[in-house]
This record gives structure tokens, sequence and C-alpha cells, in this order.
């Protein structure tokens, strides 16, 4: 099982920078993605970045240039690094994890099997 505690979220102004992190403990996959989605207020949860066993990153075009997906080389943290935030980046980010089904990391809801209880962002323009 594994699990998964956020941390870092907060609140701040339009154009700052917040880092977002992710405790990962637990039996994970040989091949593995570890990912992070937002939910807005009245929106559906949606996945912004993903990073797999090899170090492959993915974006959704709304962050690409502006967030960075790392993870720490004990494979037990994985961190969003936020920059040039915008009051639509406004959620609460979840972490997530899943086996690696195929040669990128999917942003399906359903290809994820571990959530955090996430952890709330707050950008004011």
């Amino acid at each position: 099982v594994v699990q998964l505690v956020e941390s870092g979220g907060g609140s701040v102004q339009a154009g700052g920078s917040l880092r977002v992190s992710c405790a990962v403990s637990g039996n994970t996959w040989r091949r593995y993605c570890m990912g992070w989605f937002r939910q807005a207020p009245g929106e559906e949860r949606e996945g912004i970045a993903s990073i797999d066993n090899d170090g492959n990153t993915r974006y959704i075009a709304s962050v690409r240039g502006r967030f960075t997906i790392s993870q720490d080389d004990a494979k037990t943290t994985v961190d969003l690094q936020m920059n040039s935030l915008k009051a639509e980046d406004t959620a609460i980010y979840y972490c997530a994890a899943g086996w690696r089904s195929g040669a990128s990391c999917a942003f399906r809801q359903d290809a994820w099997s571990a959530w955090g209880q996430g952890t709330q962002v707050t950008v004011s323009s």
C-alpha cells in the first residue's frame, strides 16, 4: 500500500512562488507514475504534472514553463515547484501515485490508485 502526504500549501500573491511536497511511503511499483492534480472550486479534478520511474515529466499546457515536478534520489518525496502563480492556479493540490502501464503517465483519474489528502493553494490577484 502506498501512502502519500502533502505539505507546503498556502497563500501567495499573483506572480509569487510556492513549493508543495509529497512524502511517499509504503510499497511502490518498479514502473510507476507520480503526479500532481488540482481541483478548483466548482471544477473537476485535473492532472497537471507527472514524473515516472525513468524521470520523464509531463505537464499540461497551462502550467508548462511555470511549474516543475521533481523527485528526490531516494524516491521518498515528490515536489512541485510553482512559479509565476496566477489567480486561476487557486485550488486544492493532490499528490497521486499509480502503476505505469504505458510509455508515459496518463492523467486519467482511473490510472491513479493512491491519493493524498490534498493541500490548499490560494493565489490572490
